[in-house]
């Protein structure tokens, strides 16, 4: 393992000056996700150590970015470091003392994930007084059969996990495009729920925002608030937004330019992006807004897709470099320049692309991150690996590198899952006696990084899965599902407490109280440089 010392060291005041400065600097936590989210700097973004080859290029564009890594004490970030360097990165540090180091130099620790959007969510219902429907004030407007209109403004598939009754999927930067066709009379009441309270609050106030004439509330709480006023739910609906028309679609356009403008958005025509791709000296992020199934049906070069609700509900996510221009694109002028005004008001320089129409998106080729050089490993097929198990079980020990959730879904049966990061351990908890170890992922390509390191921990045999869990799956083997065999823990994913239908009364209540003190948090770490606007 790379010991600390082979990499400089920056302290608590050092990144904070940064972070104040609005240099660029990406502050990573390398854990896995559910250790992140007990406890870290309100701008490290999540960055597992085990995935860094698959996300690295995407997400840290510019390989002279300045980058400081932190872990738990468990000697992660250092590992992380090596990795990084040897992917080219030149500006790599820890920081001192990691999570608990940030701490005893009074820095301030926040719990959960995507914690700088729901803390200014949070403060914008505390600045603007965004209004809200309590669950059972809701549920009286449904029983009387009142004039409303009720907006979902998660993704789809959670929308499909469950919804309020009647309510109609319109995720977040769609809002202000489509209400006018959901509710064109007036007087029609919208009420913007998601499963908690940042998207209810950043979705109703966009509408206020608008100029939307009819009169807008939140579900206070969201399903959560509604789950604990023990009201029911629907599952598996698939009632979404109509198709604009061209008024509906000018008028929220006007809107959201003049909201846009007002905030400090900048401003880009197409013939500009040329230069701005050629320009290594910044970090640049390229953002289309537009949903999902219109980024699959063509696209621009170089623009992921990253729906505008879920772009300001998990910035740090999509573009963890704090000071970097964010550039966004869309085929209407409404769904760039709603989410650029939130974007700008959160502290980002946030440029919108003019004069775009549906046919500029044109790139039908599916996008692809870049990614490096896979290692050489030697690989074994589906049906060979297969005949293995089948003759000998106990010679063929498979681990599944797949995330959690994955495995659980499906596996080949018999596999171990298990972490990258936690390898070393996972391996004391394998059965004695094998003579090969066979390493599988999704696609396969995160187990040929993973090969690597298991080979410095074994003289046995170490194989991947050509093609992975996919290509098992496709050539119509068995599969097994559920968490048949842990050698990690499940520790690679947050349970958020809002997610699902299975959740206990006291983590939904306790979510809720976290939400409510995250502005005294704000205010005590000082580092965010949020300014709400009013409309």
């Amino acid at each position: 393992m790379t010991k600390n010392s082979d990499f400089p060291l920056r302290t608590t005041r050092q990144v904070r000056e940064q972070l104040l400065a609005g240099r660029e600097i990406a502050l990573l936590d390398v854990r896995e996700e559910d250790p992140h989210a007990q406890a870290h700097p309100l701008f490290a973004a999540n960055f597992p150590v085990g995935r860094i080859e698959l996300d690295a290029y995407t997400k840290l564009p510019r390989r002279d970015v300045p980058v400081v890594l932190l872990d738990g004490g468990e000697g992660l970030a250092a590992v992380a470091a090596d990795r990084l360097r040897r992917l080219g990165y030149t500006d790599v540090s820890l920081l001192a003392g990691g999570v608990a180091g940030w701490h005893n130099d009074g820095g301030e620790l926040f719990r959960d994930v995507n914690v700088p959007s729901k803390a200014f969510g949070e403060l914008v219902e505390a600045e603007r007084h965004t209004p809200s429907l309590a669950a059972q004030e809701v549920q009286a407007l449904i029983d009387g059969g009142e004039n409303i209109v009720i907006l979902d403004a998660r993704r789809y598939d959670e929308y499909r996990t469950m919804s309020i009754p009647g309510s109609i999927s319109v995720p977040g930067a769609e809002l202000a495009l489509r209400v006018r066709e959901l509710a064109p009379d007036p007087a029609t009441r919208i009420i913007v729920n998601c499963a908690g309270r940042t998207r209810s609050i950043i979705g109703t106030q966009s509408l206020i925002n608008a100029g939307v004439p009819n009169p807008v509330a939140a579900l206070r709480n969201g399903t959560i608030g509604w789950t604990l006023a023990r009201q029911r739910l629907e599952h598996g609906q698939s009632r979404s937004y109509p198709a604009v028309s061209e008024a509906a679609r000018a008028a929220a356009a006007r809107s959201a330019r003049a909201l846009a403008d007002r905030t400090g958005v900048l401003r880009l025509a197409p013939g500009q992006l040329a230069a701005l791709f050629a320009d290594a000296s910044r970090t640049n992020y390229y953002f289309d807004i537009r949903s999902p199934e219109e980024f699959r049906h063509g696209r621009l070069a170089h623009f992921r897709s990253a729906p505008g609700g879920q772009l300001v509900q998990e910035t740090e996510q999509f573009a963890p470099v704090r000071g970097a221009r964010i550039v966004l694109a869309d085929s209407d002028g409404v769904r760039a320049n709603l989410t650029a005004h939130w974007l700008r008001q959160m502290n980002h320089e946030v440029y919108v692309v003019d004069g775009l129409r549906a046919g500029d998106f044109n790139l039908t080729t599916a996008w692809t991150a870049e990614l490096p050089p896979q290692p050489v490993v030697e690989q074994v097929d589906a049906v060979t690996l297969s005949k293995w198990l089948d003759e000998a079980p106990d010679d063929t020990v498979v681990l599944d590198f797949q995330s959690g959730a994955g495995y659980q879904k499906r596996h080949i049966p018999g596999a171990w899952f298990a972490l990258r990061s936690d390898l070393d351990a996972a391996l004391h908890k394998l059965p004695a006696g094998a003579r090969r170890y066979v390493l599988a992922s999704g696609s396969g390509r995160l187990a040929c990084h993973a090969a690597a390191d298991l080979r410095a921990l074994t003289d046995l045999p170490v194989l991947v899965l050509a093609g992975g869990t996919d290509a098992w799956a496709g050539a119509g083997l068995p599969l097994a599902s559920g968490t048949t065999r842990l050698a990690s823990p499940l520790i690679d994913r947050y349970r958020r407490p809002y997610e699902g239908t299975d959740n206990r009364a006291e983590a939904m209540q306790a979510y809720l109280d976290w939400e409510f003190g995250l502005v005294a948090q704000l205010a005590r770490d000082g580092t965010h440089g949020f300014r709400v606007y009013a409309a």
